[in-house]
């Protein structure tokens, strides 16, 4: 009986097991793509994010000093990029106080990325200063880089962040208030 059943089992084709090699090599391929794009997507997507969020900040406090400025002035070189000056005058008899900020571009690498820092001089020699954006692009010689153009009572600020293969810029215009 033993030997009936070892003789009718003929075991698997060469075209058999060489059907099932090239499934498995196609589903293993596809796999390995598919782990590869989740990986490189989601850098991308992070890289992407970093990149916004840095805009954002940056726009977001250069917006909110210049809405206060009475004088603005746009430098000619990253250490000095935007200064944005006010009185916060007291009107109860007391001292006026006066506010500069001024906006630098610092640590800027060979692929012209750095930080954009602000410093507030708040009195005289009271001072903060805190980086508010990492990853800031600066090339004078491009269109598509940090910038900034003031036209009064206007000030046009272009930010461009760089994250790995990601970019992302944006324009902010802001109207000062008007001078009494």
């Amino acid at each position: 009986m033993l030997k009936k059943l070892r003789e009718s089992q003929k075991g698997f084709t060469l075209i058999e097991l060489l059907i099932v090699i090239a499934l498995t090599g196609i589903i293993s391929t596809a796999a390995a793509v598919s782990i590869h794009q989740v990986i490189t997507g989601t850098t991308l997507s992070n890289n992407q994010n970093t990149a916004i969020n840095q805009v954002r900040n940056a726009g977001y406090w250069i917006s909110r000093d210049a809405l206060m400025a009475e004088n603005i002035h746009v430098g000619d070189n990253p250490e000095t990029f935007l200064t944005i000056n006010w009185t916060k005058y007291n009107y109860n008899g007391g001292d006026d106080e006066y506010h500069a900020i001024v906006y630098s571009l610092e640590d800027i690498s060979g692929d012209r990325i750095g930080k954009l820092k602000r410093t507030h001089y708040v009195g005289i020699p009271s001072t903060e200063q805190a980086f508010i954006a990492d990853h800031i692009y600066y090339n004078p010689d491009e269109s598509n880089t940090t910038s900034a153009n003031y036209t009064s009572p206007v000030l046009t600020v272009q930010i461009t962040a760089k994250m790995g293969d990601a970019t992302e810029t944006r324009e902010y215009e802001i109207t000062h208030r008007p001078n009494f």
